[in-house]
Order: C-alpha cells, then structure tokens, then sequence
C-alpha cells in the first residue's frame, strides 16, 4: 500500500510539472534527419520542430531519434524519433535526446530519494550505490552528452562537478543528478547507448 501511494504522490507530482510546463510555451528544436534516397542522393527526410514536452522528471525533453537494433540499420520513412520508449533505449538500442533543465527547486530536492530511480526502474543497473538526491539515478547504458546552453551540477556519489555550455561528459552506468543551481533553463544533449550490465 505504502509503494502505492509513493507512485501515485510521483505521478501527482509529475502531473503538475506537466500542466505548468503546457501553461508556458513548449520549447522545441530544429531537426534535420537526412537519408540517401532509390537514386543514390543524399536528400532531407525529415526537417521540423521537436517539443521538448515530455516530463519524466520536472525538465522537459524531446528525443530526436531512437534505434532499436545493432548494427544499425536506417529508416526510408517511418519517423523512428516518435518512437516510444523509457528513460533508457531498449536492447541493442540508442537514444538521442534533448534536455531542458530547469532550475532546482526545493520542491524538487524535498522528494524522495529514489523519485528518479523509479522512473528508471528495471533498466538500472544492479551495481551502484543508494541515491543521495531525488533526482540521482543510474541507466543500463553508456551516455554521451553536451551541455548545448547555461550551467548545471553533476552530483555523483559523494562528488559534484560544474559544467558549463561546451562540456561533453562520458557517463558509464554511474549514479548521477543533474542539479540546475542556476537561474536559467540549462539545455543538454544526450546520446545513449544499450550496454552491457557494469
């Protein structure tokens, strides 16, 4: 009953960052995704706008595209940017997604602290430490990202480090947060990869 009540507190919670994220304009990003068409020529399949609507946690986000098989095979038409999937990709898969990291509010940080590791659910990897944060959680996956615009906080276990526009980071199925200490949104683009159990 208790674990009930804790999903249904999460999805509230979750509810509500949605409904004031729709109240604001819906930031979104230009997409360019390019294939080579029956002729052999390189040509556009796809330029338009994603929103960066979906809320897993209080930041929006909008996933540019996804695979779900290695190696890779490319699509002729069907958008696989709309395909659905979790905080992670599936089996053999890769995301690429972009973030909006709102600033941290006490709201946020007087959560649970396995808030974000239930969202993860069974993608997290066994191997890792309990979380220190509401938002800290570990992927079955290896994460490269690019701070695209602002500043953010990674938190690792006992460790932080600041990032800023032009920082890549290499992420490898470890526990972490993302904590916006700042004023401004901080945009972040991620790319994840299926990997092995750490």
């Amino acid at each position: 009953m208790k674990v009930l009540a804790q999903k249904l507190s999460f999805l509230l919670l979750m509810s509500c960052f949605a409904l004031n994220a729709l109240a604001q304009n819906v930031p979104q990003v230009r997409r360019v995704v390019t294939q080579v068409n029956e002729a052999g020529k390189a040509v556009v399949l796809f330029d338009d706008k994603i929103d960066l609507s979906t809320l897993r946690s209080p930041n929006p986000a909008g996933d540019v595209w996804i695979t779900q098989q290695f190696p890779l095979t490319f699509s002729q038409g069907p958008d696989w940017g709309k395909t659905h999937v979790g905080v992670s990709p599936g089996k053999n898969g890769t995301l690429f997604r972009i973030v909006d990291f709102v600033p941290t509010t006490e709201k946020i940080e007087k959560l649970p602290l396995d808030t974000m590791m239930k969202v993860v659910a069974d993608n997290a990897p066994k191997r890792g430490m309990l979380p220190r944060h509401s938002m800290m959680h570990r992927t079955r996956t290896v994460d490269y990202a690019l701070v695209l615009s602002g500043e953010i906080d990674m938190l690792l276990d006992d460790s932080e480090v600041h990032l800023k526009a032009g920082d890549v980071i290499v992420q490898q199925a470890s526990n972490h947060a993302w904590v916006n200490r700042g004023t401004q949104p901080c945009r972040v683009a991620f790319i994840l990869i299926d990997s092995q159990e750490p």
